[in-house]
């Protein structure tokens, strides 16, 4: 079993947790990544909540989503070496697994390590394994804007910079909230709800490079 910083009681749960639904066995770590999932969610918020006192909601949530990003997960999935390790169909054997892959096996092996050890030993995994994302959004050295990752990208592809369009606003004058969706070549990414233009084009660009993302040679 590959080093998670984590003894198991129960070492079936690691098993269970290292199973891709593609090897069509009865059990696989679908449900265990769903319970990882609201395990990172929380024990990530309550870092950044307590980190940051006087940080508004909306910077939060991009810190957050910056550490719960499937490259981050990605990463610190590799590094644990559960791409090795993993259970897999033929279809995924013997070639690189996407990011999306490797995150799920992350956040299953969190679910797990929660269902073993209770909630405080799964925050001292994230700790453990976050450690350096964790600690560069401590020091509110966030990554790059993703508008100006997202015109960067523009700019080598195709030479045009992307397109924000507007496709619904709601709301009184003094708390409207706009749906905003980037569009490059004609192409057109998933939306994203915000506060204001500006807020909603920054979450536009943030969905076109999670496609974009998930598109590129792992």
């Amino acid at each position: 079993m590959p080093p998670v910083p984590h003894e198991f009681k129960d070492p079936e749960l690691l098993k269970l947790a290292l199973t891709h639904a593609s090897t069509g066995e009865e059990e696989d770590n679908e449900r265990l990544e769903f319970l990882g999932d609201a395990v990172l969610d929380l024990v990530v918020a309550d870092e950044l909540f307590r980190c940051h006192p006087g940080l508004p909601e909306g910077e939060l949530t991009e810190l957050k989503a910056w550490v719960v990003s499937r490259r981050v997960l990605a990463e610190v999935a590799r590094d644990l070496g559960l791409e090795a390790e993993a259970r897999l169909g033929s279809g995924l054997r013997n070639r690189t697994l996407p990011r999306s892959v490797m995150a799920n096996l992350y956040e299953a092996v969190l679910g797990a390590v929660y269902l073993d050890g209770g909630l405080e030993t799964a925050r001292a995994f994230a700790r453990a394994t976050l450690r350096q994302p964790l600690e560069r959004v401590r020091q509110q050295q966030r990554g790059p804007n993703p508008k100006q990752v997202l015109q960067r990208h523009c700019q080598l592809e195709t030479g045009e910079p992307p397109v924000y369009v507007v496709l619904d606003e709601r709301g009184e004058a003094h708390s409207r909230a706009f749906l905003v969706a980037a569009e490059i070549d004609s192409r057109r990414f998933p939306s994203a709800w915000g506060r204001t233009r500006k807020e909603a084009e920054r979450w536009a660009a943030y969905e076109a490079l999670l496609v974009l993302d998930e598109e590129a040679p792992a």
